[in-house]
């Protein structure tokens, strides 16, 4: 059984990984915003699937974030921002996976820390510092 304390410190954690993971993406969708994604439809057109995908990333950059961040359907949410990332991978950085960046880091490790925070909201949920509460279905 968990002392109050300590929920109100594991709540506090998941607001902390909500908040970081939303507003960090949400720095991506505002330039998707900003500049289009001719490139997205340009990229999925070259690998043979319709070009109107390419305006889904404004569901997983943008809406999703911002529902994650506001803690609603957090977990479908954190879900859609993981399949988001993993078409980002596939689509644009596959040729990075064994590559290392200009400081000898992973050259996807941006991409594989949004996909792991994604998943660890999803498993873990809002919380109760979120609109939809602890106690709510998908949160």
């Amino acid at each position: 059984m968990q002392t109050a304390s300590r929920t109100g410190m594991d709540d506090a954690g998941k607001l902390l990984l909500r908040a970081t993971l939303a507003i960090l993406l949400l720095f991506h969708g505002a330039a998707k915003i900003a500049g289009g994604v001719g490139f997205i439809t340009g990229m999925l057109a070259k690998a043979g699937l319709p070009p109107a995908l390419g305006y889904l990333v404004y569901v997983g950059e943008v809406l999703a974030p911002l529902m994650i961040l506001v803690g609603v359907f957090t977990r479908p949410a954190a879900l859609v921002v993981a399949i988001n990332m993993v078409v980002a991978v596939l689509l644009v950085h596959m040729g990075q996976i064994f590559t290392r960046n200009d400081t000898g880091g992973w050259a996807l490790e941006l991409q594989a820390m949004y996909l792991a925070g994604a998943l660890a909201v999803a498993l873990l949920g809002a919380g109760r510092y979120s609109l939809g509460g602890a106690a709510g279905r998908f949160n």
